[in-house]
């Protein structure tokens, strides 16, 4: 028997690119820090003139998807990670929202075959969202863990 995992270990050839969505940016930026502080610490080269790394905003959770789609089929990345925060309100929207952003992320990484992160916060209150952003621990630290891991487990299995 074969068992297959992945390790935070073997960074060196990955190439990782990180979608987030601007809306709710007091919390998503708190998660894009955390995420890239994870991927420095693994061995990532997160600076500005990275060729491990890049990052996309657009406006949304709604957006997510399609430019994660993109980014995934362009060949160029191990994995996808999509960060966003999404707040219940007064109306539906939370409810569109969070479900299409789910579905569409999830579809991605189906058709792709790339790994794809969901990395969106889905929360009734800013409080609750600020907590998992970094007031209590930053699940943006998570996101680039596993992150991480799929990629190796990714690149295993493809030499099996």
């Amino acid at each position: 028997m074969t068992t297959f995992e992945g390790r935070f270990t073997d960074t060196a050839d990955l190439r990782i690119a990180v979608v987030v969505a601007r809306f709710n940016d007091l919390v998503t930026s708190k998660l894009l820090s955390g995420c890239l502080d994870c991927l420095s610490r693994h061995g990532i080269d997160t600076a500005e003139t990275s060729s491990q790394l890049d990052v996309a905003w657009v406006p949304g959770s709604f957006e997510l998807p399609i430019v994660a789609q993109n980014l995934a089929q362009s060949g160029r990345y191990q994995v996808v990670i999509t960060l966003g925060a999404v707040i219940r309100g007064d109306t539906p929207h939370f409810d569109v929202v969070v479900a299409e952003a789910s579905k569409g992320i999830a579809t991605v990484a189906r058709e792709s075959g790339v790994p794809v992160i969901f990395g969106v916060l889905t929360t009734d209150t800013m409080q609750q969202a600020l907590e998992r952003a970094g007031i209590k621990s930053n699940l943006g630290w998570s996101y680039g863990l596993q992150a991480l891991e799929m990629g190796s487990l990714m690149a295993a299995l493809a030499q099996s």
